[in-house]
């Protein structure tokens, strides 16, 4: 054991990371999420005001199928800042991605409508998604890595999980702000102007956001552990085949979840506030239960928790959304968003484990290639494929039975997975 912690200690050329720098780079991150999540919680006004139709399910699919264009520019930026950050360096590359969504905020919240400019307008919405995708898909393997990089050894699934909370904390103040304004606009307030003071709301933080990056120090270590590194890379292809499976099973259950605001109000249609509220009591569970993952991972391993509580996950998914579809009240919406995202995210060791065992090298890179394209051909079409399914079978149940196709897939994968906790290779090398 004492070998093992010798081996993972941070080199002493490396600049000392405090709390504060761990905190600048979670802030970072949730301005960059609320950036983009909340496009997806503000779908229905979106797609009123730039794909008009007089089918309201048409508009509100093509809004949907915009929202997945989105995930179309994630590979890209993975490839392209992910390496950026392999080497000139973690805070490099997490600075080009906070621009650029910055940039793609500032240009959405400001696009004109379609009846002012026409079909303009939706071209203009759609490069700006793409941009806004290429910026975020860019970010996660950076930032992940610099989490891990930060962090004790004997605490990387706490600190790795803090990507998960704080994808939890952009939900919860997305949730708030549409919240907020649902209950005090009208409906046709909020399809003119109400979706666009939510996005300038996250404009307005840019500037923070931006300031404490630029005080993070650097975490790249090029000198790494020849041990450690020739395990990693005799085990890179088969641990980014089951890391693409775990981020998959991720994807679908966190976006799944995310559509509760749209499957509440247009397929339950409960009034838009309490819709709006179901995505505070996500936020919320996603804040609390992905750094008690982490942090329960340091102390009994990653697969025990990840794997636990995704068959739990698997168990409760269909039954939950019975409930919901036989009571259609507020206090069943809050409970099943706020237990269903609990389980959800106790899984977040899954970042951590896949991040230990990528060689150090190529982290950046691969973390954030591996999580786009998982993100790409799952997260972006959870919405859309959900919603068009609906509509053709009317089955309401579609989003239980696609969340726990999603749990199962996670379940083998995540099974299938070494253990990387440095607790329990240490025994196993006793």
């Amino acid at each position: 054991m004492a070998g093992l912690s010798a081996s993972v200690e941070r080199p002493a050329s490396l600049p000392k990371i405090r709390n504060r720098h761990v905190v600048a780079a979670v802030v970072g991150n949730t301005v960059e999420f609320y950036d983009f999540s909340t496009y997806a919680y503000f779908a229905t006004q979106i797609g009123r005001t730039f794909f008009p139709s007089h089918s309201a399910i048409a508009s509100l699919l093509a809004s949907l199928l915009v929202f997945g264009v989105g995930f179309v520019g994630r590979p890209i930026g993975a490839v392209v800042i992910g390496r950026y950050g392999d080497r000139a360096g973690r805070r490099p590359a997490m600075m080009v991605s906070f621009v650029l969504m910055g940039v793609a905020l500032i240009g959405l919240a400001l696009t004109p409508s379609f009846r002012a400019i026409g079909i303009a307008a939706p071209i203009i919405v759609t490069l700006l998604r793409v941009l806004q995708g290429f910026a975020l898909g860019g970010d996660v393997g950076p930032t992940t890595a610099f989490l891990v990089e930060a962090s004790p050894p004997a605490h990387r699934g706490f600190y790795a999980s803090l990507q998960y909370a704080s994808q939890g904390m952009s939900a919860l103040l997305s949730g708030l702000v549409g919240f907020t304004l649902a209950h005090m606009l009208d409906a046709a307030a909020l399809d003119s102007y109400g979706w666009r003071v939510a996005f300038l709301l996250g404009a307005i933080i840019l500037p923070i956001g931006f300031i404490v990056r630029r005080t993070l120090p650097e975490t790249l270590d090029r000198e790494e552990d020849a041990a450690e590194t020739e395990e990693a890379s005799r085990d890179v292809r088969r641990t980014a085949i089951l890391g693409f499976a775990m981020l998959a099973s991720a994807t679908i259950a966190y976006y799944s979840l995310s559509y509760m605001t749209t499957y509440a109000s247009q397929m339950l249609h409960m009034p838009t506030d309490v819709s709006f509220a179901a995505t505070i009591f996500f936020g919320l569970s996603n804040v609390i239960f992905a750094p008690l993952g982490g942090w329960l991972s340091d102390r009994v391993g990653r697969k025990p928790v990840m794997v636990g509580s995704r068959i739990v996950f698997a168990i409760v998914g269909i039954p939950a959304f019975m409930l919901l579809l036989h009571n259609r009240d507020p206090i069943t919406l809050f409970a099943v968003a706020f237990v269903l995202g609990a389980l959800s995210q106790l899984a977040s060791p899954q970042i951590a484990a896949l991040t230990e065992a990528l060689p150090k090298r190529m982290r950046s890179a691969s973390l954030s290639i591996i999580y786009a394209l998982a993100i790409a051909l799952f997260g972006g079409s959870v919405q859309f494929v959900v919603t068009g399914l609906i509509h053709v079978t009317g089955n309401l149940l579609i989003p239980a039975y696609y969340l726990t196709l999603g749990n199962i897939a996670g379940i083998v994968s995540m099974g299938m997975f070494k253990e990387t906790a440095p607790i329990m290779r240490g025994r196993s090398r006793k």
